[in-house]
């Protein structure tokens, strides 16, 4: 490793609390620290967020991260701000800012305090903060969910398509895209747009090996289906889609009275209420969100461990993002979609309103998830093929986790009818979509075909002896072979590839299954999915659990901010009983450790006596944090009631410094008593009010508490009220 590469390991290990990237992380970020155009595609839990979150955090100047919703935002920054002790490391700018926290975020910028500044591009857009970008220096820009600007895209977003006008004002500036779905087509449309067409591409894999996929018929007794689903996989988190609002409301009902703790989650809730109910979710105060669409994007729970969609989604993309929310931990992820023809149509209902080239894309894109819903061949081949990716469906990572694979169709030889369906394509020269392909060889008469006089041709009608349904299913498994391919740029036309071709001269075996017939009488088998991860100790795996949540309670975070799975895990299995062993788990960094370490320290130290625990000697590492050598000074000379300005002066740092050493002397559960110094700030009753406020309030977040005082209180008094509170209540 060079210096260089050993430096970035370091800030890895500094910030986030790992040893190692994953995947491709380490060359996304060489290259935008070489100040390339870079394009990143890479699935949902990949760890995209990690790709420009680090260089920012060790560049001079301010990213921008454009990102389409204020749920993500809020999401990304809080997660951020739990790695620094400084509020100001990133920040929100967008519509719901107060002209007193706009102020805040444009002083920390120009300070230089602010690494990363998450934007809506609406925001982008006003002239007053394109023009207050042009003073500050910017790092880089990185445009998250990037598909947002494809119309091929599963969620299009107009605005996005002037990002490219307004970056290039902002002076000669990198970029990075990075979307976490996207067809040939959409990247193609993002580099275009994007202007970027000499970007380096970062391609990850698209399998998730730890998803179990599987398809059921939705019959009339789905609900009870669900719910008895749900109970097998009792105290698990899990998210369950549907198309309108109505039937959130209804199925989210049907759960509670089933004894389900499950809230509503659409965009017909106020916003509090959606807040309220996201953060239920995310601190384990209910195990099931039932929603629209309108849940999850960022959504950064990694321990979901089912996904079911109620309605089929409208294209692939949608569906692959959905199901991605499950298992992001790498631990069990069970995808369960249910269908039937009738919803289908029921979109191409919807669709029919539009303008005919919106129809055109809406109806290409839903015909690829019937095929996926019906198909009999492996789902994990089928969707791989669909994101452009060749998957070896025997000896693949994940092979056998879908419903096709564990249960197989019998199959038949196909081969004369492989070579029929590709002179059919062939001969009718590169005209049809798929179902008038189909048509001609059941010799089907339909006004497209009229029009091209096919049915005046000696071969149509050739394969009459099949039913539609064996062609279509023989044609999809056809075009995963590679044998046809679909012409996405002209809404699914098929076309004969080269080895087609050579098929039709050399004809070898094609072992061909089924398409699945979806009829209300369909077996309801349940699959159990992959095993979830071994943990060494599970009971005090438990009773690390039960802890994380009551610390995430008291400080009002979601457990995953306290520490993630994969940590309690590493916890479970290597009992650090000190702060040095605590910064040698997995994802703990000195911040995590230092904040939240005391209380799992002591609960390990306990349990390792109790039960008489040999623990392993290789943890025993020196710790490389060093610690604060004013925390003595600071607590001895608040004991002797001196004031905070002597102190600070004395130390010669800021009082903003001052005050974050003293937050981080009381958030790792020493008391400080500072009434002495705040009574000369604020009265008594002043003081009762911000001190109900913090009691009320979910969480000790400053930037609320500021929103919520709406000026009456100043930062720099809310923190020491903040100190005081947390070192009277807390410690």
């Amino acid at each position: 490793m060079n210096s260089n590469e050993i430096e970035i390991h370091k800030e890895l290990k500094k910030y986030f609390g790992f040893s190692q990237f994953k995947g491709l992380q380490e060359q996304v970020i060489k290259s935008l620290l070489n100040k390339q155009n870079t394009f990143v595609i890479m699935p949902t839990g990949g760890g995209k967020s990690l790709c420009y979150q680090l260089p920012a955090l060790i560049q001079e100047g301010t990213a921008i991260v454009v990102s389409p919703l204020i749920a993500l935002m809020k999401n990304q920054v809080d997660a951020i701000r739990s790695l620094s002790s400084e509020n100001g490391i990133a920040h929100v700018l967008n519509s719901s800012l107060t002209k007193t926290e706009i102020a805040q975020v444009k002083k920390d910028i120009t300070s230089g305090l602010t690494k990363l500044l998450y934007v809506a591009p609406e925001s982008l857009t006003k002239e007053e903060y394109v023009n207050f970008l042009k003073t500050v220096r910017i790092s880089f820009v990185a445009i998250d969910e990037a598909h947002c600007i494809s119309e091929w895209g599963h969620d299009f977003r107009p605005e996005y398509r002037n990002l490219k006008h307004i970056i290039k004002q902002l002076g000669d500036l990198s970029i990075i895209g990075l979307t976490a779905t996207a067809t040939p087509k959409v990247q193609e449309d993002i580099l275009k747009n994007l202007d970027m067409c000499d970007a380096t591409t970062f391609k990850a894999s698209f399998n998730r090996p730890n998803l179990y996929y599987e398809v059921r018929t939705k019959t009339k007794n789905i609900e009870s289906d669900i719910i008895r689903f749900i109970k097998q996989h009792k105290g698990k988190s899990g998210i369950i889609y549907c198309l309108s609002r109505k039937k959130v409301e209804a199925i989210a009902e049907v759960l509670q009275v089933n004894g389900i703790s499950a809230v509503p989650y659409h965009a017909g809730l106020d916003a509090k209420t959606r807040a309220k109910h996201q953060d239920m979710f995310l601190m384990e105060d209910v195990d099931v969100v039932v929603a629209t669409i309108a849940f999850g994007m960022g959504i950064d729970k990694p321990d979901v461990r089912f996904v079911i969609h109620h309605d089929i989604p409208k294209s692939l993309e949608s569906y692959y993002q959905e199901t991605g929310r499950a298992g992001r931990d790498g631990g069990e992820g069970h995808c369960l979609a249910y269908y039937s023809y009738k919803d289908v149509e029921k979109l191409e209902k919807f669709m029919s309103g539009k303008p005919v080239a919106e129809q055109e894309i809406g109806s290409a894109l839903l015909q690829e998830v019937v095929a996926y819903a019906e198909t009999s061949m492996s789902r994990r081949k089928f969707l791989l093929h669909y994101f452009g990716e060749e998957f070896d469906d025997v000896t693949g990572e994940g092979a056998d986790m879908d419903d096709n694979v564990r249960n197989p169709k019998t199959k038949t030889e196909a081969k004369a009818e492989v070579v029929q369906l590709l002179e059919v394509v062939r001969d009718t020269k590169h005209l049809y979509k798929s179902k008038e392909v189909v048509f001609t060889l059941i010799g089907r008469v339909n006004a497209v075909i009229k029009a091209h006089r096919t049915d005046a041709q000696s071969f149509f009608g050739c394969g009459s002896k099949q039913d539609e349904k064996y062609w279509m299913a023989l044609l999809r498994q056809v075009l995963v072979a590679g044998y046809l391919s679909k012409d996405i740029e002209t809404y699914g036309i098929v076309k004969i590839t080269d080895k087609g071709l050579d098929f039709i001269k050399k004809p070898k075996s094609f072992m061909m299954s089924e398409d699945h017939q979806y009829n209300e009488s369909f077996d309801e088998a349940i699959v159990t999915a992959s095993k979830s991860t071994g943990v060494a100790d599970e009971i005090l795996m438990g009773m690390l659990r039960d802890l994380r949540k009551k610390v995430a309670k008291k400080v009002g975070v979601p457990p995953f901010v306290v520490f993630q799975d994969p940590s309690l895990e590493d916890m479970a299995l290597k009992y650090p009983v000190s702060q040095e062993e605590l910064i040698n788990i997995h994802g703990v960094g000195e911040g995590k450790a230092k904040k939240y370490g005391k209380e799992f320290l002591e609960l390990i130290s306990r349990y390792v006596a109790e039960n008489d625990i040999t623990r392993p000697e290789d943890l025993v590492v020196k710790s490389t944090g060093v610690n604060s050598v004013n925390k003595l000074y600071i607590i001895q000379n608040i004991d002797r009631k001196l004031s905070l300005d002597d102190i600070a002066s004395a130390k010669g740092i800021k009082m903003d410094v001052l005050i974050k050493e003293m937050e981080q002397i009381v958030y790792s559960g020493t008391k400080l008593n500072i009434k002495y110094w705040i009574d000369d700030m604020l009265d008594d009753e002043q003081q009762e009010e911000i001190h109900e406020y913090f009691m009320e309030s979910e969480s000790d977040n400053i930037e609320a508490a500021l929103k919520e005082f709406d000026g009456e209180y100043d930062l720099c008094e809310l923190r020491l009220m903040r100190i005081k509170f947390i070192s009277e209540v807390a410690n």
